[in-house]
């Protein structure tokens, strides 16, 4: 095997670029590019499945753990492959999706729907914690009035004098 030297600017060193490839490492190096493109940075795929509006966003749910990829908790450059399973908590609702398709860019919903498909049990799950949420009281009602009438100004005071006795 030639190996050439070339001049940097620290120095020499050995070149890469002369570096004779026989038929086998050739095939290696195509192998290795085509393992690269079946893969994609988790936060990049969750961004371009529209899961969340940045990237940056994406990257704070991993890191806070909302994300998992097949069962274990996983960073944002974490590569995603076809076939793995991905758990994501959004709010009060936890999706589980199988990834069947790879993409880096973000495109149309009907196009990032093609991403990923949800399992029935974490649909039927979510479907049912929304009933429940709907059936819920509100936790706070706010009656548009604005400021206080002089009437409710006084009723306020009778109950805060009352309340001190």
């Amino acid at each position: 095997m030639d190996v050439g030297i070339e001049r940097v600017s620290h120095g020499w060193a050995p070149s890469v670029r002369a570096l004779v490839f026989t038929q086998t490492n050739a095939v290696e190096m195509q192998m290795n590019d085509a393992d690269e493109s079946d893969r994609l940075r988790l936060d990049k795929w969750l961004w371009a499945a529209r899961f969340f509006k940045t990237r940056s966003l994406a990257t704070e749910a991993i890191a806070g753990g909302k994300v998992e990829v097949n069962g274990e908790r996983a960073k944002p450059a974490k590569p995603l492959k076809l076939g793995d399973q991905v758990r994501l908590r959004l709010g009060p609702y936890e999706h589980t999706l199988i990834v069947r398709e790879l993409s880096g860019h973000r495109g149309p919903a009907s196009v990032a729907q093609t991403l990923y498909e949800e399992t029935e049990a974490s649909r039927a799950e979510r479907e049912r914690l929304a009933a429940q949420l709907k059936m819920a009281p509100p936790t706070f009602v706010y009656e548009e009035k604005g400021r206080p009438t002089k009437k409710d100004r006084r009723q306020l005071s009778d109950f805060i004098d009352r309340k001190r006795r």
